[in-house]
């Protein structure tokens, strides 16, 4: 049945100390532009609640910012691997399952829903259960046209209307609009994600949610750093789908060019290949600080970390495994801040081809160049839209 709706609140109360809750599943990607999102509404007065997966990585970074965390009880890292097509409408339903009752006992009494990643197959049926506003945030302006030449009604319409006619709510007609609702929140950066449609969706474009990270460099990286000329970086953050040869690859052709090379583990555990004094591995570390001491980053085109290369002015070689990651890829090579590798499986090569690109004076310069114009303000602005509401918003 229906859950009961919330009681009207009295327009005098205002706007400050409204009850949000945030929610996202997915990776760090996902959850740390929500959490960056949390923190400016806290200091604009409002109750924020989040449920994210319980990964030890994501509890840890909502308990140093101080955002109170509901946890999901499947963390995300128990998703081995990304669906195949035939797979893929029951993974959404897997998806609705591992959500569900956590964000609908999380938002009673809560104002609005804020939802992103897979979030977005459960955050609009609690609102309409509930009879609040919801929101949804997306990171790449290039995902509202569907998927593998399939539209949203025959990708996802089953699982969903499945699920709503388990909880009492009538089927949705364009589910399109169900996932992303018609006014979505962009949260890319307009210099490297603009918004150029499709039309349909009155997107209204923030900037993207940083997230400012104060803490120092691990000693021992810092003495690496600081021991010789500047490294190539290379890490493929949750991307599992990364295996010992390409990272062998990756790593051997940073060496052709003469680099020190930096190889982040990530999700996939990736290792050194040697013990040459020349390489270091490390685990998750303050990005931002580190992109600042980089040749260049060699990475998989997530949003996150696209975005903090090109805010740190650090040429780029994007080797995206899948999804937006191709859009990102794209915007790199035309923004001319880096290269676009050919595929997902890179060689000795092909890479070394891509960072013969990346690492010339040209492209240094360019990078540092649209570095200058990232906009940082993307969280506060994006907060305040959801504080102000939609009627607010338009005015």
């Amino acid at each position: 049945m229906p859950r009961e709706r919330r009681p009207e609140r009295d327009e005098r109360e205002g706007r400050c100390g409204m009850r949000v809750l945030l929610s996202t599943y997915g990776s760090r990607g996902d959850v740390e532009p929500l959490v960056a999102l949390a923190v400016q509404l806290q200091a604009l007065g409002a109750e924020v609640r989040m449920c994210a997966p319980p990964d030890e990585e994501f509890t840890e970074l909502l308990t140093r910012e101080g955002v109170p965390l509901v946890p999901f009880d499947r963390p995300w890292r128990s998703w081995e691997r990304p669906p195949t097509a035939e797979e893929r409408q029951q993974r959404v339903a897997d998806f609705i399952a591992a959500q569900y009752e956590t964000v609908a006992e999380t938002a009673a009494g809560c104002d609005v829903i804020v939802a992103t990643a897979m979030s977005q197959f459960v955050g609009p049926s609690v609102a309409e259960e509930l009879g609040i506003p919801y929101r949804y945030v997306l990171f790449c302006p290039d995902v509202l046209d569907g998927l593998d030449g399939q539209g949203f009604d025959e990708l996802f319409g089953k699982p969903i209307n499945s699920h709503r006619a388990s909880i009492g709510l009538p089927p949705v007609g364009d589910v399109g609009e169900f996932l992303f609702t018609a006014r979505p929140l962009l949260a890319a950066d307009p210099a490297l994600g603009p918004w150029r449609g499709p039309e349909g969706f009155d997107v209204v474009q923030t900037g993207a949610r940083i997230l400012t990270d104060e803490r120092p460099l691990p000693a021992e990286l810092q003495a690496f750093l600081d021991a010789g000329e500047q490294p190539v970086y290379a890490g493929f953050g949750s991307m599992r789908t990364v295996d010992e040869d390409s990272a062998r690859a990756v790593i051997e052709a940073i060496r052709a060019h003469g680099r020190r090379v930096l190889v982040g583990r990530g999700w996939a555990g990736l290792t050194l290949i040697d013990d040459r004094a020349d390489c270091f591995a490390i685990g998750e570390v303050n990005q931002q600080r580190l992109f600042d001491r980089v040749a260049a980053v060699v990475h998989h085109g997530g949003a996150g970390t696209t975005t903090t290369a090109a805010r740190a002015g650090a040429p780029q070689v994007v080797v995206p495994q899948g999804g937006d990651q191709v859009y990102w890829a794209g915007r790199v090579t035309e923004l001319g801040i880096g290269a676009a590798h050919d595929g997902s499986t890179p060689t000795v090569e092909s890479l070394s081809a891509a960072l013969r690109t990346a690492l010339t004076p040209e492209t240094r310069a360019r990078a540092t160049a649209v570095a200058g114009g990232i906009r940082t303000d993307g969280a506060t602005t994006a907060a305040k839209l959801v504080l102000a509401g939609d009627a607010a918003e338009r005015l």
